[in-house]
């Protein structure tokens, strides 16, 4: 059995509320083992015999549009994903320390050089970009409520759903389960 990641959009945000418990409860009866949430965020460590990605995704996103009402984008990580999206460090430590907000958008594919350019030109005095792979990584020097960039904007530009989160909560994450 292999440990995956799971980063859940629209959980516990604008006004779609899980329990934690029934978040679990959801991915066991789906069939996975050793399930266990992070924050109440939509993060899930559980292990799983199968070993693609995307039929997780696709398995995980019907079974909580069942449960749930609604669409829940799915976002899986392998462990060696995670360990290298933790460690990896786009900007100079400078421009990090300085920053008010350090945080990476979880996309389900890497995006295409003119998906890039559209990313690109959405960089502003407070806000600097880079794209790594399926994980878009958002330097902001300001306070996030003084920036114009939000998940909703990225998904605009990308055209495909994507979730935020912290990079500071991916490292935690990351040294909780011994992945670092």
């Amino acid at each position: 059995m292999a440990r995956y990641l799971a980063f859940l959009r629209a959980i516990n945000v604008g006004g779609h509320t899980v329990k934690m418990d029934d978040l679990r409860a959801l991915f066991e009866l789906s069939g996975f083992s050793n399930v266990e949430t992070f924050i109440a965020s939509g993060n899930v460590l559980f292990e799983a015999s199968s070993k693609g990605g995307n039929a997780l995704e696709k398995k995980i996103e019907s079974r909580l549009r069942e449960a749930l009402g609604y669409e829940v984008a799915t976002f899986i990580r392998t462990e060696a994903e995670l360990r290298a999206i933790a460690a990896y460090r786009p900007f100079p430590p400078s421009l990090l320390e300085a920053a008010a907000a350090f945080n990476l958008a979880f996309l389900k594919e890497p995006p295409d050089d003119p998906s890039q350019q559209r990313v690109r030109a959405l960089r502003t005095p407070i806000d600097d970009f880079h794209i790594r792979g399926r994980e878009l990584y958002w330097l902001c020097r300001k306070k996030q409520s003084e920036s114009t960039f939000s998940n909703a904007v990225l998904e605009r530009t990308l055209g495909k759903p994507s979730t935020l989160r912290g990079v500071e909560t991916i490292q935690k994450m990351a040294a909780k389960y011994r992945i670092t």
